[in-house]
């Protein structure tokens, strides 16, 4: 059992749970929880932390105990763990998982995919949102600007609710040119805009389709509106003049749903 928060892995730890450019240097990033680690593929898996009274959880858990087993854990402190733990609760269950690699190419592989793409999203919670209600509606994968938040944040990761382990994303320096090869392949690419003359259910998307969703404050940059084949718009009724980046993604996604159904 580790005792001590002196420990090098420990300390390894908690630079992770602070430092973005970490975790991407390593190639990894955390999860923490019985849930995320019962969803976590094995393949990914490289370290896990199991609190000195978890034990009885993971043993009460069916398979829960044989997959640790199989993968490998190390028994920490419940002080230790509550020093590597991201959360204010912690389960005790903490683990360290390769990232997995994706690529456009392979996405557009699928036939009429779905793609929602981020500019400049700054919510972990927004971006999770986004990602777990992807796999809800049978989004193709999501595709995110240099400038959205990290999706290995945390709080991104807990958000997600373990969807993270089976939605595609792909970050992209250059969302013009991504967007240009996405209409090369047959998808349409519409913008979520105030300024859209027609209702999002207006549009039929039974072909490839992707949405712009911009920033939560501003939303999307005149250069990238510009590249889209259509604006679209959500009906607002009172005195609201948007809506939640997350919430405005999850009624397009299901709107393609519906339709495609």
């Amino acid at each position: 059992m580790i005792t001590g928060s002196s420990n090098p892995k420990i300390k390894q730890i908690v630079q992770w749970q602070n430092k973005a450019k970490e975790r991407r240097s390593a190639g990894i990033f955390l999860v923490e929880g019985f849930k995320m680690f019962e969803e976590a593929p094995e393949g990914w898996i490289r370290e896990s932390y199991l609190s000195e009274d978890a034990w009885e959880k993971v043993c009460s858990v069916p398979g829960l105990k044989d997959k640790l087993v199989r993968t490998g854990f190390e028994t920490v402190s419940r002080e230790v763990f509550r020093k590597m733990s991201d959360t204010q609760t912690p389960q005790g269950i903490l683990c360290v998982l390769e990232r997995p690699g994706y690529g456009l190419e392979e996405l557009l592989a699928v036939p009429k995919p779905l793609f929602i793409v981020l500019e400049n999203l700054q919510d972990p919670g927004n971006l999770g949102t986004i990602v777990r209600t992807g796999e809800g509606a049978g989004v193709t994968g999501i595709i995110m600007g240099a400038g959205t938040a990290d999706i290995y944040n945390p709080k991104t990761i807990r958000a997600t609710m373990g969807s993270v382990f089976r939605v595609p994303f792909v970050y992209a320096e250059n969302l013009g040119d991504v967007i240009e090869r996405l209409r090369e392949s047959g998808v349409t690419i519409y913008a979520a805009h105030l300024a859209g003359k027609k209702y999002y259910d207006s549009f039929p998307f039974q072909e490839g389709t992707a949405f712009l969703i911009g920033n939560e404050g501003m939303g999307l940059s005149r250069e990238l509106a510009a590249r889209a084949d259509s604006w679209l718009k959500i009906p607002m009724e009172g005195h609201v003049e948007s809506l939640n980046a997350a919430v405005t993604a999850s009624i397009l996604m299901y709107e393609v749903h519906r339709q495609r159904r």
